[in-house]
């Protein structure tokens, strides 16, 4: 069965992904990038809610989508 891009496993873990940054990463067994991927996040949502005091802080989002591209794409050594 196919483990690369475009799999099951690659679908799920870019899903959640997009809800919480690193966790399709923790999903796919990758515990390093995934902490990068929710550092990552918690600093852009704190710098974007320092710069506009909103209740919407866009850098979550943006830091989301970009570690759900990465858990897309995923595909293990062999």
């Amino acid at each position: 069965m196919s483990q690369g891009q475009g799999s099951a496993g690659n679908v799920l873990a870019a899903l959640a992904s997009l809800i919480i940054p690193g966790l399709g990463q923790l999903l796919q067994g990758r515990v390093l990038w995934a902490m990068f991927w929710l550092f990552f996040g918690c600093i852009g949502f704190l710098v974007t809610w320092l710069i506009t005091l909103s209740l919407l802080p866009f850098g979550w989002f943006v830091v989301s989508f970009f570690s759900c591209i990465h858990a897309a794409v995923y595909s293990p050594r062999r």
